[in-house]
This record gives C-alpha cells, sequence and structure tokens, in this order.
C-alpha cells in the first residue's frame, strides 16, 4: 500500500477515535450563514454550499470500475452547488467540479460544470416541475445518494461501474472479435458499464407527485451508459435522444417501491462508419428496466436494485445482462455506521459465429464493507474494503481498498 493511502487511512483512524470526545464545537458553522443570500422582499434566495473529497485508493492489480489509474493514487475533488430560489416557481441549480476527472484518475486535472439546470414548478399540491439543462437521470434509487455525503460507501453499485465490452465508438466487425474482447482487461476509454454513474446527460426533465405516487419522464441527448464527455449539448445534440421514465410509491415513512425504464441509441457518432450498410446508429439501442426498493427503520437502512438491460450490437445481436445489489446501512448512535453490499451481475448469450452462443461478458460478484464516521455536521470519513471476482484467466480489480475524508461546507 502506497504512502498516500495509508497516510489517509492512517488519518481517518485518528479522526474516529477522537470523534467521540469530540467538542459541539464545529468551525465550519460560521459559513452555513456567510454562503447564504435572501433579498428584502424574499424573492431571491441563493445559497453558495460544497463538498471537498480527500481519497486514497490501494489497488492490488488491475483497477477495478470506473477508477483510471494503474496504481494506487491519491485523489482529491472539490465541488461546489449553487442553489437560487427565484419568486416562488423558478429554481437554478448549478454544479461544479474541480477534480482528476470525473472518474477518479481520469485525467490529471479538470474543471467543469457537471450540472446546470432551470426548473419550473407550479407549486400545486400535486407539485409538477419542469426543468431544462444538464443533470442527473431519473432512472434507479442510487442516484439520489451519490454524493460523497449521501453515500455509505465510497464508490457506486457493480452496474453503475462495471465496465462490459460494449463500445459506442465503432461496431465489432463479427461475433468472434467481439467476444475476445473478455480475455483482455477493461478498454475504459472505448467500453461502456450498463449505467456510468449519475449520467448527467442534457435535455428535459417532468417530475411530479399525487399523493404517494411520484413520477418522472426525460428526453436527454444520450444514453444511460454514456460516458462523461459526451453529456453536454455541445459534444452531442438530440438526433437520436433518450427517454427515461420512473414511478415511485411511497406507502409508508419506512417503505418506497420504485421502477425506471429507459431507452435509446447508445452509439457515437463516429461509429456510423463502421456499421452494417443501409443502417443508422439510431437502428441500435439501449433498453433497461429497472426495481427498486428502500427501507428505513430506526437505525437501519436498506436499499436494493435490480436492473436488465439490452444493448443491441451490430453484427452480433442482442447483448442482455442482468444486474443487481443490496445494500444496507447500521448506524451506531449519532457518530458512527457500518455498511455492506452485496453486488452481482450476470450476462447472456450470443452467437458465436460458428453455429454455437457464449456469453457475451463474465459474470462478476463483487461485496463492499464500509465504516463511516461523522465527526461533525461538516466533517465525515470513511473506509472500505471491497473483493470483486469473475471466472476467468484474470482478474479485473480483485481487491480494493479505499479512504474518503469530505469536508462539508
Amino acid at each position: 500500500m502506497n504512502r498516500t493511502c495509508i497516510a489517509i487511512l492512517t488519518g481517518l483512524s485518528l479522526l474516529c477515535s477522537g470523534a467521540v470526545t469530540h467538542a459541539q464545537s464545529d468551525p465550519l458553522a460560521w459559513l452555513d450563514e456567510t454562503l447564504a443570500y435572501q433579498s428584502e422582499n424574499g424573492a431571491i434566495v441563493g445559497e453558495l454550499s460544497g463538498l471537498f473529497d480527500s481519497e486514497g485508493y490501494y489497488i492490488d492489480r488491475i483497477p477495478p470500475g470506473l477508477l483510471f489509474q494503474n496504481e494506487s493514487f491519491y485523489n482529491p475533488r472539490l465541488s461546489l452547488f449553487m442553489d437560487l430560489e427565484l419568486g416562488e416557481h423558478l429554481y437554478v441549480f448549478t454544479q461544479a467540479r474541480v477534480d482528476r476527472g470525473f472518474d477518479p484518475g481520469s485525467q490529471i486535472n479538470d474543471a467543469r460544470f457537471d450540472e446546470y439546470f432551470l426548473r419550473y414548478r407550479t407549486g400545486n399540491e400535486d407539485q409538477i416541475s419542469l426543468q431544462f439543462g444538464k443533470s442527473a437521470t431519473i432512472f434507479g434509487s442510487w442516484v439520489g445518494r451519490h454524493f460523497s455525503w449521501d453515500n455509505p460507501f465510497i464508490n457506486a453499485p457493480l452496474a453503475y461501474e462495471n465496465v462490459t465490452i460494449i463500445t459506442d465508438q465503432a461496431a465489432p466487425g463479427a461475433p468472434g472479435p467481439f467476444l475476445n474482447r473478455r480475455s483482455v482487461p477493461d478498454n475504459k476509454p472505448a467500453w461502456l458499464p450498463v449505467l456510468w454513474g449519475p449520467a448527467y446527460t442534457t435535455g428535459g426533465t417532468l417530475l411530479g407527485q399525487v399523493g404517494k405516487l411520484n413520477y418522472g419522464a426525460s428526453i436527454k441527448n444520450n444514453s444511460i451508459s454514456s460516458r462523461p464527455k459526451f453529456w453536454d449539448a455541445k459534444h452531442l445534440g438530440w438526433e437520436h435522444p433518450t427517454y427515461t421514465f420512473d414511478a415511485g410509491y411511497t406507502p409508508n415513512a419506512a417503505w418506497h417501491l420504485g421502477s425506471s425504464f429507459s431507452y435509446g441509441a447508445y452509439l457515437l457518432p463516429v461509429a456510423q462508419a463502421s456499421l452494417p450498410a443501409d443502417t443508422h446508429r439510431g437502428d441500435f439501442n439501449q433498453y433497461t428496466l429497472g426495481w427498486d426498493l428502500k427501507y428505513a427503520h430506526r437505525n437501519i437502512e436498506v436499499w436494493s436494485e435490480v436492473i436488465l438491460s439490452r444493448f443491441e450490437v451490430p453484427n452480433v445481436g442482442a447483448a442482455d445482462s442482468a444486474n443487481y445489489y443490496i445494500e444496507t446501512r447500521y448506524k451506531f448512535g449519532s457518530r458512527f455506521y457500518a455498511g455492506l453490499r452485496w453486488n452481482q451481475a450476470f450476462f447472456g448469450t450470443v452467437p458465436d459465429g460458428t453455429g454455437g452462443e457464449q456469453h457475451w461478458d463474465r459474470n462478476a460478484w463483487r461485496v463492499d464493507g464500509a465504516l463511516g464516521c461523522r465527526f461533525t455536521r461538516h466533517l465525515q470519513g470513511k473506509v472500505q474494503y471491497s473483493y470483486n471476482h469473475q471466472p476467468g484467466a484474470f482478474q479485473q480489480g480483485e481487491q480494493l481498498v479505499a479512504g474518503q475524508l469530505t469536508m462539508r461546507f
């Protein structure tokens, strides 16, 4: 384990040991008032907030998921959020980030706007909202807790970061070369997961609620599996949009049940030259169906999702997969918690070009364990260990140890 990761994990241990006797005073509390604004008549209300994450990753082999460094590394991240209320109906939100790429280690340094949208709210009892801009997908339930302060873990569930052999940049010439990708490490600059994290794509979204039922529908410029570079409208327009629908039911304070569906083209325009004659990239779509569940009672919280997805692969056929995870967090009082998550991914079969069929990617399972401590209202720490396994000659990131300190202001 390199020195950076040792320092991160040691610092977390020391902070946790001192958290029990930590004084109630918080030196960051003054920022709550300093970074807020309200006009004299109350018509304009604004707030600037942020998260600073200091992460260390220890990688024993090939990096797992959407980690882009081939060795252990340190990953700082600054996220700034602006919330602006303009009267009763208009709301503006912006998220800007400075880091080493949207996915840890994907760039040396980067600064960008991950989200920016304008929302109009009716303000009625059964409220309806319309928003336009760049925002997170409404598919599934993990996106609602993907920020570091809300996520019990440091990474995402397997379905949101497990890189498959699907590519968005060129069509495979035949089933054989497509299936041969299973025998090499993930080509992350070219291949896709089923969902790419929160998928901050660009377009319009309708959100609403009627009693205990909430619903949403969106039209975005790219698929939920698309890579961050092509989430902005300046890189990809709406010639072949992705449609996503979501519905949820909350019968009481303890339970929430939801379902989502998304479909749209996943290939980029650059892939057009490699497609079969008389076809277009809009003829090859990704279809994804999901169910989610949340349960919370006293000190325990449970989340789960089942996600079925199909990629229509040129010259190959329908590549189906099934993913699920079960995640739980148990709180030991007001400061400490322990988290456990079980993930699995299964891949269907496709013709292999020789008269038979083969699984188009390698099945996988992963277990994640985390310990967290919330020292104050503005400081939080986590440590995580993950073990991942796939059948085959090599493991794509068999073990991962990570530590994270988050300062919220």
